[in-house]
């Protein structure tokens, strides 16, 4: 016999509220558990940072060093003292993404002043107290680096932790998506394809009549006018306005109806805003001008990047060429032809050179033209397979940046046909030339190498262009290396 309908969907409602409150609470222990966690790291860091003189010495031992136990107060009030520092950097804010490299420098600085507010404290409100007690230079070198060690080693394990979890779907937040388009598409199969992000796609909200539809397998839970009542109806925790083509007024009457409770909103920029980048106001005699476009590598900033390409170059190339010599070896056992191959792209301002490589490929793998690469390609030999996805096979392009054609980062160089083509079809393809093609960029560390997508690619290397920095290049050229060694450098074939 058939239940009453208003009871069971009071039911089905009680089911959704039931799961939405055990999230809540889920992501809650997550917070109060890497507060732990810092907690206990930090305090474990100091006193192995106490031992560690006895077995590194790098510096010299004070004689007369007071026992550990004189410490604690210390040890207490550094530890205090960075946990407040990291609540209000907002490192307990649990981002989806971020960078670990960015999270790691955090560290560093946060910790840093942490263990120096505490030597302060000791000098100023200590002195002469009971509490007082000696805390020379060396013992807070050693109490700073494991300090740092631990507390990042900590946040890596709860990283871990919190990933699986969200895979488990034990921690996530109800997801509402609006729009219908492809970037509303794009964004779906994103989110459906990365469960580490901890995202429940409860549905899709639409401007037309399509009740009965579904997209990407996702259910159409309603029209615009409606979205407050479908946030309220399915518990919706995070909403994604995903309509870059929309009118201000239109994006304002949405945002509107999405503020519901504790409601996350996110709206997709619109075509201005992905120009525009990080904008700036200038001033032109009292008259307020925006920025949209804004090259960052200019300047004295061209000479320092130069300068670490010189030195990467050189030093790469020497302590390398052993392995350049075993590699050219085995290339020539293979198979005849060339240890090189030389191929002509275009760098800094569409002007063409030859870049080098290892040859990966048979020597008539083009004899019929120009081909893009797939996935277990034909024309890859054996041990060229593994040049590519090690990465090894761009190695002698370090000869193209010592003579000032590529620098160790920045956007890949193209083919002159591909260029031609790319240039008709994407929108401000060519500014990627503003700067010199690199070994290796920003678009590549994400994934977006080999047969993956060019306008993709072309978004990526431009907020490189607009954003460069010393450190991004150094962050870029760690991640590289890390992804060889790991073998996790995605599309690597």
């Amino acid at each position: 016999m058939a239940g009453n309908p208003a009871s069971v969907r009071l039911m089905d409602e009680s089911l959704k509220l039931a799961t939405v409150q055990y999230s809540r609470r889920n992501k809650a222990l997550l917070n109060i558990l890497l507060l732990g966690i810092d907690a206990i790291m930090l305090v474990i860091a100091f006193p192995i940072g106490y031992y560690a003189r006895e077995v590194l010495p790098f510096f010299p031992q004070p004689e007369g060093q007071p026992p550990l136990t004189l410490y604690i107060p210390m040890l207490l009030l550094q530890t205090l003292a960075v946990i407040i520092l990291f609540y209000f950097s907002r490192l307990y804010h649990q981002r989806r993404t971020f960078s670990r490299f960015d999270q790691m420098r955090t560290i560093i600085g946060l910790v840093t002043l942490g263990t120096l507010l505490t030597n302060g404290v000791l000098e100023l409100v200590f002195r002469d107290t009971f509490l007082d007690v000696n805390y020379p230079r060396s013992m807070f070198f050693y109490v700073w680096f494991f300090t740092v060690l631990f507390a990042v080693i900590g946040r890596e394990g709860h990283h871990w932790f919190l990933v699986q979890m969200r895979r488990r779907g034990i921690a996530n937040d109800n997801l509402l998506i609006v729009g219908s388009g492809k970037i509303a598409r794009d964004i779906a199969g994103k989110i459906k394809n990365s469960p580490e992000l901890g995202y429940n796609i409860a549905g899709i909200v639409t401007s037309k009549d399509e009740h009965q539809g579904k997209m990407l397998g996702l259910p159409i839970l309603g029209l615009y006018p409606e979205l407050s009542s479908v946030i309220d109806r399915y518990h919706i925790e995070q909403v994604i306005i995903a309509l870059p083509d929309a009118k201000r007024s239109d994006l304002v009457e949405l945002v509107t109806l999405c503020q519901r409770g504790q409601v996350d909103i996110k709206v997709y920029p619109d075509i201005f805003a992905y120009m525009a980048g990080d904008m700036n106001v200038d001033d032109l005699g009292g008259t307020p001008l925006l920025t949209v476009r804004d090259i960052a590598l200019r300047g004295w900033k061209l000479s320092l990047k130069r300068g670490l390409d010189i030195i990467g170059a050189v030093l790469g190339l020497i302590f390398l060429s052993p392995m350049f010599l075993l590699t050219a070896f085995i290339i020539r056992m293979e198979s005849s032809g060339s240890v090189f191959f030389t191929q002509e792209r275009m760098g800094l301002d569409g002007r063409p050179f030859p870049m080098i490589k290892f040859r990966s490929m048979r020597p008539d793998a083009e004899v019929t033209g120009p081909g893009w690469t797939t996935q277990d390609d034909p024309r890859v030999t054996k041990f060229g397979r593994f040049l590519r996805k090690s990465n090894w096979d761009e190695i002698p392009q370090l000869i193209n940046v010592l003579l000032g054609h590529m620098s160790l980062v920045g956007p890949r160089p193209e083919r002159p046909v591909y260029v031609q083509q790319f240039r008709e079809q994407i929108p401000r393809y060519m500014e990627r030339h503003r700067e010199k093609a690199g070994m290796t960029g920003w678009a590549q560390v994400n994934g977006l190498r080999g047969d993956t997508s060019i306008p993709q690619r072309t978004t990526y290397d431009l907020w490189y262009v607009e954003n460069w920095s010393l450190w991004l290049d150094i962050k870029i050229i760690i991640r590289t290396i890390l992804q060889t060694i790991t073998g996790t450098s995605k599309n690597a074939y």
